[in-house]
């Protein structure tokens, strides 16, 4: 049984919540926590073995903690995402492998693409594909896409590579439930061809940032990051390739954490039990 616990912080917290615990019956067998002091907020994952009804559970732990405290006892096991594509395989034909051998940490309940460049992947890993024009948003086709969505009911919704601006009402629709892959070069490799940009700079690190999405492009609560080193005999090719691998990467991090409910988000911050 997975507690995550979100609440303001105060003397007694660890002492209080382990107790009730071993009164309840329950072992733990791990726990984090952590306080960022500048906003007095306390967070907690704990693991714990034994048998306890997680509705009372969560009452008890509830009239514990200071008002306005979150807590999940046991966040839903077999989480479920959608995918969303445009033409770039990376990312995708990672999370399905993962998906076909039961190691995601979640099912994938279907991929979205606004171009059929990627359909026939997803045909051969029998995940069902929705091929939805994104064009013109004015036309309704993001509220298509909402509704579709919707229908599956995810937990999560993951960019892998999905090259489109998502509008306040989407992003709003699923508050911090939506994870993108970047390159880390934004902003300062921001627009077409970042890694043309980068090698035509001569940087010596390229990298990618995983996040979750708000209004702000791409400059959500960070998930994960990670960087590799470059140097003169790299061309352009040889960035775009450890690019796209390093995004992978970073994606398959990210979405460990965020299906593993080590994330927690306050404020345009996370704090990550890794």
């Amino acid at each position: 049984m997975i507690v995550i616990i979100q609440c303001k912080d105060q003397i007694g917290l660890v002492a209080d919540i382990s107790r009730l615990l071993a009164e309840a019956g329950l072992n733990i067998v791990s726990m984090r926590e952590y306080v960022a002091k500048a906003e007095n907020r306390f967070f907690m994952r704990l693991e714990v073995d034994g048998n306890g009804d997680e509705h009372t559970l969560t009452n008890k732990l509830t009239a514990i903690l200071p008002a306005g405290a979150e807590v999940h006892v046991n966040p839903v096991p077999d989480k479920r995402i959608v995918v969303m594509v445009t033409k770039e395989y990376h990312c995708l034909a990672d999370i399905l492998i993962r998906n076909n051998f039961g190691t995601l940490g979640a099912s994938v309940s279907c991929v979205i693409g606004n171009h059929p460049v990627l359909q026939k992947i997803c045909e051969r890993f029998e995940i069902p594909f929705h091929l939805v024009s994104y064009e013109d948003v004015l036309k309704g086709s993001e509220q298509e896409i909402i509704k579709l969505i919707d229908s599956y009911i995810p937990d999560y919704i993951v960019l892998a590579k999905f090259m489109r601006i998502l509008s306040h009402g989407f992003v709003t629709h699923f508050p911090n439930r939506i994870i993108n892959i970047h390159h880390s070069f934004l902003p300062a490799f921001a627009g077409a061809n970042p890694y043309k940009q980068a090698f035509e700079r001569g940087v010596k690190l390229i990298g990618a940032t995983a996040h979750f999405v708000t209004d702000d492009l791409d400059e959500g609560p960070i998930i994960a990051q990670q960087i590799i080193p470059v140097n003169h005999s790299f061309t352009a090719s040889d960035m775009v390739r450890s690019g796209k691998e390093i995004e992978t990467a970073v994606l398959a991090k990210a979405l460990r954490l965020v299906l593993g409910d080590r994330v927690f988000v306050y404020g345009n911050k996370t704090v990550v039990f890794e």
